[in-house]
């Protein structure tokens, strides 16, 4: 009856998951053509090679780059505008509505919205700027601003769903607790670090967790933003897996990249769990 009940699950991961991995996996043990006609077997060489490569290395640097800008700025503003929608006001509701609206917003759909936004002629952060006399800012265009423009985009499209995970962490905090610290003369600082924190630090591991995933498997708004430029300077790993599938018809060089991606991602869930679960209350 489990194997039964089971066995529904087992084909769609086998199907989706298991053999996608291993084929890839068997991809990058083979070397392409640059006409895409021919393989040939060079084995574990071409990871080695993809190890060592400079245009790999910095696509990894520029990964880990955008990850720091964009998952410690997501979790705190997730955190902060939980904590507020939290309180008890009138019409509050609607405030927790607008902030976890995001959660509804595609990948598309915001990159539109941010391009229109950023325009260096008729963008309206740009009309701001022209207004205080300042010269336009080309954000997309720069490769100084291009990171910074992309890691916004990022924070904002995941801030509706870190919002909806604290929120709901946030709702397993006894209020009796808070009272109890009121009547201590407890400042609502102390509040929020003695009891908030600690109460809601598994909601924020795993928020931390995810949010550092979803940072390194960030594609469409680098697709449809910059394209991974301007000059390299967005171009992210799995950017630079794509270009080298269907631009450079080098799907193993690609899939050894998509791998390694795989090994480092998983690397870094480890060290996160073993490192900050040790600060995470469970009680």
């Amino acid at each position: 009856m489990a194997l039964m009940l089971l066995l529904p699950s087992l084909v769609v991961f086998g199907l989706f998951v298991y053999y996608p991995f291993g084929r890839t996996i068997w991809l990058g043990l083979f070397r392409t053509s640059p006409f895409g006609n021919r393989t040939t077997y060079v084995g574990f060489e071409q990871y080695a090679d993809v190890l060592a490569s400079s245009d790999f290395h910095h696509s990894l640097w520029v990964t880990l780059v955008f990850t720091v800008m964009t998952v410690p700025v997501g979790l705190a503003l997730g955190l902060g505008l939980a904590v507020l929608a939290h309180q008890r006001l009138s019409g509050v509701g609607i405030y927790r509505t607008i902030f976890s609206s995001t959660v509804a917003t595609s990948v598309a759909v915001a990159s539109l919205m941010f391009i229109a936004l950023l325009s260096p002629s008729v963008g309206l952060i740009n009309q701001i700027i022209k207004g205080f006399d300042g010269d336009p800012i080309y954000f997309l265009q720069r490769p100084g601003w291009a990171l910074i423009a992309v890691a916004a985009v990022t924070v904002w499209q995941n801030l509706g769903v870190t919002f909806i995970v604290i929120s709901a962490g946030l709702q397993s905090v006894p209020d009796d607790l808070y009272e109890s610290a009121r009547l201590d003369g407890a400042s609502a600082w102390m509040r929020f670090v003695d009891i908030t924190l600690p109460l809601v630090s598994p909601t924020l591991l795993f928020g931390f967790v995810v949010l550092t995933i979803t940072s390194f498997q960030t594609f469409g708004q680098i697709d449809l933003l910059t394209g991974g430029g301007p000059l390299d300077a967005t171009n992210l790993i799995v950017f630079s897996i794509y270009t080298e599938a269907f631009r450079n018809f080098n799907p193993g060089v690609a899939a050894a990249q998509a791998v390694v991606l795989f090994l480092i991602v998983l690397a870094l869930t480890v060290v996160q769990l073993k490192l900050v679960e040790r600060r995470v209350f469970y009680g």
